[in-house]
């Protein structure tokens, strides 16, 4: 069995794409379930962030595999295959050792060192492990790349390197201004209760803002993460509906959005009706139809949370399909806008009304493709290499033991055959006798087999390794069964992973 990767993430596929291919979360269970039951796949995880959208698979067959994997990807995406496949990466073996680590030390991430992506990661693991999906490999690999982003960020200064996106979100606000100076006394208004709305929130509330207020579908996640927010006692904070957004709106200077919606949240009409401006439906993308009114938006996010109407989701994303990118005005802003959604949150158009400044996942692609990289990126790199090295190692060693524990079992069988024999022949043996014969015939066996054991296993570590198990069960005649015996024992250690 070999381990295959096909996905598509912001290195890959425009934002246009990857907000259509986004996936909820009962799309990704069913998308491992019918991994799964596909032939050429005997394990699989995914990893779904704001940013990329990755199927991990234990396959017999390689290039079975890719079309499987990349089929699957677009049926549960709900992209069509011939739009999606020009923007699928695929990576076998050690590559997708390699890429899956590189991903967890954030050097693969939009904003280079992000730590967020090691949480991300271990929901992945999570959800593999509960659909009983993640076999062995994939358990081995998703808790070795946690390892290996936790060493990358406690030994390398990767997090001097980038931040997460909500820190590089509200760099790109402040427009080249100090963070703490710039939300200082500002009204904060955040849509959504969850992970990184919450980072969100807790970072405003650092960077010294006046007030901020959550807005969330469940009223219960809101007022658990204001009561958290309180708790540090620098910002006042308190929890509201959704169907209070638009009032909050006229008194927000900065707006983050991360919901789970798949429809827009806040309209650019909502947005200048906030700020009491102007805006021409007529500029928004052409052949768009208009966005729903603030108030119905509002209602309908329950709904699509809830029910992920695909229908008013691409009309949505019509309306979103227009340049977006971070816009200072000639004034300064009166109303800061950070979409961290993905699809996003906050109509595209919004940057084209007066006073508004808004950024979203796009614009954040384009500006930390020109943030400065650190010297640590190349420590990690190293590190990186080297676990990869190590992985696949003990992997290759892994594969062989079981061979190993099956031979020494035989061993241990033709000794107790032999003794047994051996009492036939001569009954009048006393115990002292009988023990130290049956030692010396252990301690010979077991010096006979020391060094080839010891040896099949290094060289089954080394790359190409892999055959010397099969020409160890070949040349001691093997009983395979035995040998997947011990396999299966050992997959189903309690023990086993642990760290």
């Amino acid at each position: 069995m070999s381990l295959l990767v096909v996905g598509l993430s912001h290195r890959s596929a425009p934002v246009s794409v990857l907000e259509r291919a986004a996936l909820e979360a009962d799309a990704r269970t069913k998308l491992l379930q019918d991994t799964l039951a596909a032939e050429p796949a005997t394990e699989a995880a995914v990893l779904a962030t704001c940013n990329r959208i990755e199927l991990y698979a234990d396959v017999d067959k390689f290039h079975a595999g890719v079309a499987e994997l990349s089929t699957l990807l677009a049926q549960h995406s709900g992209v069509g295959l011939d739009e999606l496949t020009p923007y699928l990466y695929v990576h076998y073996e050690d590559r997708a050792v390699h890429h899956l680590f590189s991903v967890a030390c954030g050097l693969d991430s939009m904003v280079v060192g992000e730590g967020q992506i090691l949480g991300q990661i271990k929901d992945a693991l999570a959800l593999g492990q509960e659909l009983h999906t993640a076999g062995r490999l994939l358990n081995d690999l998703f808790q070795q790349s946690l390892r290996v982003g936790k060493r990358a960020h406690s030994e390398t200064g990767i997090d001097r390197a980038g931040q997460s996106l909500v820190t590089f979100g509200l760099e790109q606000l402040a427009d080249g201004a100090e963070v703490t100076e710039w939300a200082a006394g500002k009204r904060a208004l955040v849509i959504g209760a969850g992970s990184m709305s919450s980072l969100a929130a807790a970072t405003l509330v650092r960077a010294g803002v006046a007030e901020v207020v959550v807005a969330n579908r469940t009223r219960a996640r809101a007022d658990r993460l204001v009561e958290i927010l309180g708790q540090g006692g620098r910002s006042a904070a308190r929890a509201v509906p959704m169907a209070a957004v638009p009032d909050e709106l006229t008194r927000a200077d900065v707006v983050v959005s991360c919901t789970g919606a798949t429809g827009l949240v806040l309209s650019a009409e909502a947005v200048a009706k906030a700020l009491g401006v102007e805006f021409d439906v007529a500029e928004k993308a052409p052949g768009a139809p208009a966005s729903t009114a603030p108030v119905e938006a509002l209602d309908q996010h329950a709904a699509w949370v809830e029910n992920g109407s695909a229908t008013d989701a691409a009309q949505d994303r019509a309306v979103r399909r227009v340049p977006v990118r971070a816009v200072a005005d000639a004034a300064p802003a009166r109303m800061h806008l950070l979409d961290l959604a993905m699809p996003r949150d906050i109509d595209g158009a919004a940057h084209r009304v007066e006073g508004v400044r808004l950024v979203d996942i796009e614009s954040l692609a384009e500006a930390s493709a020109d943030a400065p990289m650190a010297a640590d990126v190349d420590l990690v790199r190293t590190i990186v290499a080297d676990e990869v090295a190590a992985f696949g190692a003990a992997q290759r060693a892994a594969h062989i033991t079981p061979t190993v524990v099956a031979l020494r079992t035989m061993a241990a069988d033709v000794v107790a055959g032999e003794i047994a024999r051996l009492d036939g022949r001569l009954p009048d043996l006393d115990e002292k006798q009988r023990a130290e014969i049956t030692q010396t015939v252990r301690r010979v066996v077991d010096k006979l087999l020391h060094a080839p054991t010891v040896r099949v296993k290094q060289l089954a570590s080394e790359p190409g390794g892999a055959g010397y198990a099969d020409a160890l069960r070949e040349l001691f005649d093997l009983d395979p069964q035995t040998v997947a015996a011990v396999s299966r024992a050992d997959l189903n250690d309690p023990n086993r992973g642990r760290s």
